[in-house]
């Protein structure tokens, strides 16, 4: 290699260095890392070129050379450092409460860079002498904004959270919308060629949904990667950090998509799966790492990228000057025309949730432009396709575009999230905040007398700081407006948000047991319960309840599974959704006891006893709806439940022995060598039960012990109930199906097995249990369907077609007698 490798890596050390200091001093001087780094990148690249240029430092020469000649071009800086950075803010950010903003997050992200990019370049083009092209050229480098400086902010002021989602969810995709039409107009510069609208609008759709389709399929194949290594943290890390750059390298490089969105894609899809596919250790070192990653990245990009900035604002004019300042207030003002103008319209057609005219505002401000421009004005100027008097037009104006933004959007920005009380609580967490304190100085107080008095304090100094603690509690107490700042409707819904949170730490709680479930039951578990937070926010009560009851109702691969097994015979499918369906109602079940428990003893105190009340009734039911289900399962699988049950149990077992030496070697009553040779037996005996799995089962176990309890089948011998158990089909319902409906012709009955319909009609209801047969009254009477049937509780149902069951009855007349006499009795009574 020409390059020597050990002065590269001298100048990151150098640089990795300069980059420590910045957090601690930003923080000092209370502005963002990201303006800082412009500085000091400003001032390294400066203090570089003085030297190179002048005489007497000939020993600092060589590392001068070596900053401002650093070996990587703009090509360098979006393959090396993009994808990681836009890879961990996908991981990152909470996929499901981004998705009620995605209408909005997309019009920051596509629609205001178009926007920015005709705005920008119809503005300057009048002043600029150069052609519209390279005005849109250069509006397109300019539009897309850096979320780290805007976002560092947000946290650092405590700004809110939905805020700082939406800038966080708009720099996902407005890198990739910028860089799509900096590539488009920069290949019509070098090719001479005009550019045609719809297909740049067609190149720009496929760029888009080519990189989201490529990338979320390689992020699904790293995550059954995954699944199927066990638990090695390090091959699992390995895994994830080739991802992203598989992800942009494939897309950009070999299929002509979008890199950004692909690795953007891959990103997200992690985030949504990544927290039940890895367990609760390695997801949280995972976030580590990626955190880490990123931040040397952005500081290595954003400084480097910073230090380019003295070569290319050398030679400016007056002129230049007033060319920024065109560009910056065309920035402006594109960046509030779609945010004040189209904002509203979203609101308004009920497209996305409306967002408050403080959070438009400082959105509009905090457009801040950063390290991607600089890389993408680099690549104009860099390109030797181009004339020189282009490259130095879109390297100044770009450049001081970038340094307005930051200089004085960037240093402002704090002072106008303060001045609008962005850092402010919402009512709720300010309410919540004094109870919480409340509660907690109460406890405390307790605490510290017994330990006071275990240890042997001096009776007045346990004495002043019990009294001190009293007197805070005292004076919060005096303040505590919980009660009267929340109404009914927001205390029970803090309360169900609390619950469903701490159902999601319970889960991942479960999840931490080696082979206790496998990662699909734990991903169902999760995305319910995300369901249900998201449902309390929106719809309080209604919402909780309602995303809690789609966790019974049957989901598209067990209605796939059921079509398969009742048309085909094919049971395999059906037999697995059983088995998970066993697993999922197994766990749900652990976790609504353990739920009860958490609301008894923490919540009462917080939350007063009228609140508990309610959320403690909607648990019961709940529980109850759960428990339903669970013992139909039971009911007819019995050997496999004991076996499922035993399994789980056994790894719990496992678990709580690995916790307790855990316990024993922190207090040093083991040695570390006992305690790694403890874990590997622990490890040991795991392996054991995950390779002794349980399989599947019979669907049609017992089948015919049940059918020979059906009254209408007394006397039939039991090889012909065996045989119309092999020929029916098995269905299980939740409560709400609808089975029949008026006027419906009868193709098939159902036999009950378990469970309870409800027969309407007209005004009469009647229910129908185990022994019933649903639907043989009209098939007897050769009618459509009088009344409709409604499953009210978890039901184990058989499925005869017509044809099946009218020779069932020609070869068992006394049945088709006992069915007319029936339906004769309760027309009689009806």
């Amino acid at each position: 290699m020409d390059i020597e490798l050990a002065p590269i890596l001298l100048t990151l050390a150098f640089l990795l260095i300069v980059i420590s200091f910045v957090q601690p001093v930003a923080k000092k001087l209370e502005i963002s890392e990201t303006v800082l780094l412009a500085i000091l990148g400003i001032a390294l690249g400066s203090a570089s070129l003085a030297i190179i240029n002048s005489l007497g430092f000939e020993l600092l020469e060589t590392p001068a050379e070596m900053l401002i000649n650093f070996p990587i071009n703009s090509e360098g800086f979006l393959l090396i450092f993009l994808p990681v950075l836009v890879f961990q803010g996908a991981m990152a950010i909470d996929v499901r409460s981004l998705a009620h903003e995605t209408a909005t997050v997309l019009l920051l992200a596509v629609v205001a860079v178009a926007v920015s990019t005709l705005t920008i370049g119809l503005a300057i083009y009048p002043f600029a002498g150069e052609s519209l092209v390279i005005c849109f050229l250069l509006g397109s480098i300019v539009a897309t904004t850096d979320p780290s400086a805007v976002a560092g902010i947000f946290r650092e002021v405590g700004a809110a959270s939905r805020l700082g989602r939406l800038v966080e969810g708009e720099a996902l995709f407005n890198d990739a919308a910028a860089i799509a039409i900096f590539s488009i107009l920069i290949a019509s510069l070098v090719a001479h060629q005009e550019i045609h609208f719809n297909e740049a609008v067609f190149d720009f759709l496929k760029e888009f949904i080519g990189a989201t389709v490529v990338g979320a399929a390689l992020g699904l194949a790293i995550l059954g990667f995954v699944g199927r290594l066990g638990t090695f943290p390090a091959a699992e890390a390995s895994l994830t950090l080739a991802l992203p750059y598989i992800s942009y390298i494939v897309c950009e490089n070999m299929l002509g998509f979008s890199g950004v969105v692909g690795s953007v894609a891959s990103g997200l899809i992690m985030s949504a799966y990544g927290p039940s596919t890895f367990r609760p250790k390695v997801w949280k070192f995972l976030e580590e790492l990626w955190g880490q990653l990123a931040f040397w990245a952005g500081s290595l990009i954003f400084l480097l990228a910073s230090m380019f900035v003295p070569r290319l604002m050398m030679g400016m004019t007056k002129w230049d000057w007033a060319l920024i300042l065109v560009a910056s207030i065309a920035g402006l003002i594109a960046r509030s025309i779609v945010i004040f103008g189209l904002f509203p319209i979203l609101a308004l057609s009920r497209i996305a949730p409306a967002v408050p005219f403080r959070f438009q505002l400082t959105m509009a401000w905090g457009g801040l432009r950063g390290a991607i421009t600089l890389a993408l004005a680099l690549a104009v100027v860099e390109n030797r396709d181009l004339s020189e008097h282009i490259a130095r037009f879109i390297g100044i104006v770009a450049t001081g575009f970038v340094l307005v933004t930051l200089l004085l959007n960037g240093t402002t920005l704090r002072f106008l999230v303060v001045k609008l009380g962005l850092n402010q609580l919402s009512p709720i967490d300010a309410a919540m905040r004094k109870q919480a304190i409340s509660i907690g100085i109460g406890i405390v107080v307790k605490r510290v007398e017994k330990t006071a008095i275990e240890h042997g304090f001096y009776e007045n100094v346990r004495r002043n700081i019990v009294k001190q603690l009293e007197r805070r509690q005292k004076k919060i107490n005096e303040n505590n407006n919980f009660k009267t700042a929340l109404d009914n409707r927001d205390q029970v819904t803090v309360a169900l948000m609390t619950i469903a949170s701490q159902e999601k730490t319970i889960l991942l709680d479960f999840f931490k047991i080696p082979g206790l479930t496998r990662g699909p039951v734990i991903q169902d578990l999760l995305r319910s319960v995300e369901a249900m937070i998201d449902g309390s926010k929106l719809d309080g009560r209604l919402g909780y309840i309602l995303a809690r009851r789609k966790r019974l109702k049957p989901t598209f691969r067990l209605k796939f599974a059921q079509f398969l097994h009742r048309h085909f015979r094919i049971d395999r499918p059906l037999m697995n959704c059983m088995r998970d369906l066993f697993e999922m109602l197994l766990i749900a079940h652990l976790v609504s006891t353990s739920l009860l428990k958490f609301v008894e003893e923490r919540m009462k105190t917080a939350l007063g006893i009228h609140i508990t009340d309610i959320v403690t009734e909607i648990l019961i039911g709940q529980a109850k709806s759960i428990d339903d289900a669970l013992k139909t399962l039971r009911r007819h699988y019995p050997g496999y439940a004991e076996m499922l049950e035993g399994r789980i149990l056994r790894q719990i077992s496992l678990y709580f022995e690995s916790e307790e030496y855990a316990t024993l070697a922190n207090e040093n009553l083991i040695s570390p060598e006992l305690h790694r040779e403890l874990n590997r037996s622990i490890d040991a005996n795991h392996q054991r039960l995950e390779k002794q799995a349980i399989g599947g089962f019979d669907l049609r176990d017992g089948i015919a012990e049940r059918l020979a309890q059906f009254p209408i089948f007394s006397g039939v011998s039991a090889k012909t109930l065996e045989k119309l158990g092999k020929e029916a089909s098995i269905q299980f319902v939740s409560p709400g199906t609808v089975l029949l409906t008026r006027d419906q012709k009868v193709r098939s009955v159902f036999p009950i097995l378990s469970g309870v319909a409800e027969y309407h009609q007209a005004g009469i209801d009647r229910k129908l249990e185990p022994g019933d047969i649903i639907g043989a009254d009209c098939f007897i009477d050769k009618r459509k369907c009088l009344a409709a049937v409604r499953i009210i509780k978890y039901s184990h149902l058989l499925v005869i077609s017509s044809r099946k069951f009218k020779k069932f009855l020609e070869e068992n007349p006394q049945v088709k007698v006992r069915l007319e006499r029936a339906n004769k009795d309760r027309e009689e009574l009806s």
